[in-house]
């Protein structure tokens, strides 16, 4: 089942420092072992629908979970993790996707059926 690594970066109020910018050219080599492609990286056309955002979106997909944690902890990435970190706020997270096939509804009924039992 595909896995994501999401980020949610606060935009820096001046430009990008150097440190990210060399970060930005140097994380798909981190990624390529893993089979991380990203899927969304800054948003720059974003349309808020409800309450407000002015973040910077980033979504990386995994072929699974494992992939995505192994790419996560393991060491190209947390060498260059700090060139994002000590510069930019936000946070990040590994969450799995929903599987071929997955209904909101059947989720629905089940959680229903719980909560009435």
């Amino acid at each position: 089942m595909t896995a994501y690594a999401i980020a949610h970066l606060r935009r820096p109020a001046t430009d990008l420092p150097d440190e990210v910018l060399d970060y930005m050219e140097r994380i798909q080599s981190t990624l390529d072992p893993y089979q991380g492609r990203f899927l969304v990286h800054g948003a720059p056309r974003t349309e808020v629908l409800e309450g407000t955002f002015d973040q910077a979106v980033v979504i990386i997909g995994f072929p699974d979970y494992d992939r995505a944690r192994d790419w996560y902890h393991s060491t190209a990435y947390q060498q260059l993790l700090p060139q994002r970190t000590d510069h930019l706020d936000g946070d990040c997270l590994l969450i799995d996707g929903v599987p071929p096939g997955y209904e909101a509804a059947a989720t629905a009924a089940t959680l229903r059926a719980a909560q009435e039992a």
